[in-house]
């Protein structure tokens, strides 16, 4: 447990002192297995996950199992630490993190990659798997950059693909017996590849390279472990568990609500998104699940909104239920509403007066791409006339400020497009001035660009990713279309999307580059105020390695990717037909329109499967 006198000593103690309120204590000798559940992250940031809260739940409900929580230190922290050589330990004991038994990381990010290994460190714990003897604790991931595990393959023990509600629990009991056994890690880890679906365990497959640098093969090391390890998924996810008590923070984060998950997957298929292909196949929850999830739940914290958290709310088939449902008790009690990631095309006024954001003078949409050209290329289906209409109706009800996002640098664009982003906005700010009962201040809308990322099981996997020098030359061009004061314009820096698309496409070679960038005290690179790119380029050209080959080269279609190993559900053969479907300027209807055949009924059979047969 850190010291009064050290909590003192640092920004925001609270971010450390544990004893918040709805923490679950175990003691050690009451339980068979201890686990550590790290989000490399700041406290703020992991506080706000629904999905830490959700397994930090589920695995503490085991009763032979304790789970406590660690986050990434701030920087003064981790400083007072390596000055009196203090290990990191968790919050609710105070325990070190080397003395449990399970460390697990959720990989949201790849940015946040430096900080698993920094983490790693200050935890008094050996970077390298193969250099974790007996006593360490096992090292898990998951989290949707597990889909492609390659580049931190040689930091962990195993990774767990896909949901973990389930899995998770059976991992850990799974050591509880084998342990008792007298069984070893490698013994361990080699049953669990074995019989566990999901499980993923890099240090038994070997991989070999071409001369040009891509891959050769991935091989298992024994007959019985897998050669494809498919994703788990909860089937049913009203009886999944929930937690009807989260534990409340002592300090302001970044989402101080409640967050009601309504359903998982998507209908859509934009052909850029990975969570779009990778949480399918779309499994909703009822609406008396969610009624009564967020009637405890506000009971039990006094959170005074709930964010219903998915992909895509408005595709939820029980919407006006769920949200009348919930208008019934909220609006007497002052708890607000907000629904994230509204459709364009499905935008009506009717929810923008069931919910706490149409109060405010803003709203947000993402078109994406500046022409209808660009827009079916990715398979965004929604049109210009659908986000006049949507703006319309914002500004009728008293909006006066829009956001858009759009991505630059995607597969086929020409200046024309950037080009259109800008018209976009001045048709926004041409339909204020045109709509009747307009508010009195001039509009502001917002541009918000980033720059596109090709993820692995996307359509868009074979893609090249722009250079720098592109992205930052298209990021200046739109600069100069925008003469319009009431035209705000924003975009993500490049020099960040470079390094997440190495990162993102990367093979295990990149761990070389990860060591030392850990060597030279990286840290914290999701953060703007730490990220150097100067300094990431010279780890790279130090270690050896191009990064042009993984984020700026087009792959061949038939060549071995360093995920093939993982069976995420989407077959590869339906992400080349929307590849081919993408550069011949065609649309795919969603799931709920007609079944594109991409395989995700595999993973739980037409039941539940929302796509509709042909």
């Amino acid at each position: 447990m850190f010291s009064s006198s050290l909590l003192k000593s640092v920004s925001k103690p609270g971010r450390y002192a544990g004893g918040e309120f709805g923490q679950i204590l175990k003691k050690r000798e009451d339980v068979d297995a201890n686990f550590a559940f790290c989000f490399p992250d700041s406290y703020e940031i992991g506080m706000s996950n629904l999905g830490l809260r959700i397994l930090y739940g589920v695995l503490n409900k085991d009763p032979k199992i304790r789970c406590e929580r660690v986050f990434a230190p701030w920087t003064d922290m981790e400083d007072k630490m390596r000055e009196k050589g203090i290990l990191l330990c968790t919050q609710e004991s105070g325990e070190e993190v080397r003395s449990f038994d399970f460390l697990g990381f959720t990989l949201q990010y790849e940015m946040c990659y430096t900080n698993v290994l920094n983490v790693l460190e200050l935890s008094g714990i050996p970077l390298l798997a193969s250099e974790r003897g007996e006593e360490y604790p096992i090292v898990i991931g998951g989290g949707p950059c597990s889909y492609n595990a390659e580049p931190m393959a040689d930091f962990f023990d195993l990774f767990n693909i896909g949901e973990g509600e389930e899995m998770l629990p059976e991992i850990v009991n799974l050591r509880i017996k084998m342990k008792k056994k007298g069984a070893s890690k490698q013994e361990f880890l080699r049953e669990a590849a074995r019989t566990i679906e999901g499980v993923y365990v890099p240090s038994l497959y070997d991989v070999s390279y071409n001369e040009d640098g891509t891959v050769k093969a991935i091989e298992p090391k024994y007959p019985d472990v897998p050669r494809k390890v498919r994703k788990r998924i909860v089937k049913d996810l009203d009886t999944m568990f929930f937690p009807e008590q989260v534990v409340m923070p002592y300090i302001e984060c970044v989402q101080d609500r409640i967050a009601l998950e309504v359903f998982r997957g998507c209908i859509r298929g934009c052909r850029f998104c990975q969570a779009g292909m990778v949480c399918r196949p779309v499994r909703e929850k009822s609406p008396e699940t969610l009624l009564k999830q967020a009637k405890c739940l506000y009971d039990n914290t006094g959170y005074d909104e709930i964010s219903l958290t998915c992909l895509s709310i408005s595709d939820y088939t029980r919407l006006r239920e769920l949200t009348d449902g919930l208008i019934e008790w909220t609006d007497g009690k002052k708890v607000s509403l907000s629904l994230p990631s509204l459709r364009i095309d499905s935008f009506s006024k009717e929810l923008m007066d069931k919910v706490a954001s149409v109060r405010t003078s803003s709203i947000t949409f993402a078109p994406e791409a500046g022409t209808q050209r660009l827009r079916d290329v990715i398979n965004k289906n929604v049109t210009e006339e659908d986000l006049m209409r949507s703006a319309g109706i914002a500004f009728e009800t008293g909006k006066d400020t829009i956001k858009l996002y759009f991505m630059n640098g995607l597969p086929t664009e020409t200046l024309e497009d950037i080009e259109g982003i800008g018209l976009l906005a001045k048709a926004c700010v041409e339909k204020y001035y045109a709509t009747p009962g307009h508010g009195k201040r001039p509009p502001q809308i917002t541009i918000s660009v980033s720059s596109f990322v090709p993820k692995p099981f996307t359509p868009f996997q074979w893609e090249p990713q722009d250079t720098v020098a592109q992205l930052e030359e298209k990021n200046q061009y739109l600069k100069e279309k925008i003469t319009d004061r009431k035209i705000r314009y924003t975009h993500h820096d490049a020099r960040v999307s470079h390094i997440e698309a190495v990162l993102a496409l990367g093979d295990r070679r990149l761990s070389a580059a990860l060591i030392e960038a850990r060597r030279q005290g990286f840290r914290y690179d999701a953060w703007d105020e730490f990220f150097s790119y100067e300094k990431w380029m010279d780890v790279f050209a130090k270690c050896g390695i191009d990064t042009a080959f993984y984020a700026n080269r087009r792959k061949a279609e038939d060549e071995i990717l360093p995920w093939d190993t993982i069976d995420c559900g989407v077959t590869k053969e339906f992400l080349l037909r929307e590849k081919h479907k993408a550069y011949g300027e065609k649309t795919t209807p969603s799931c709920r329109e007609a079944c594109s055949g991409c395989g995700a009924n595999c993973l739980g059979g037409k039941d539940i499967c929302c796509a509709k047969t042909k």
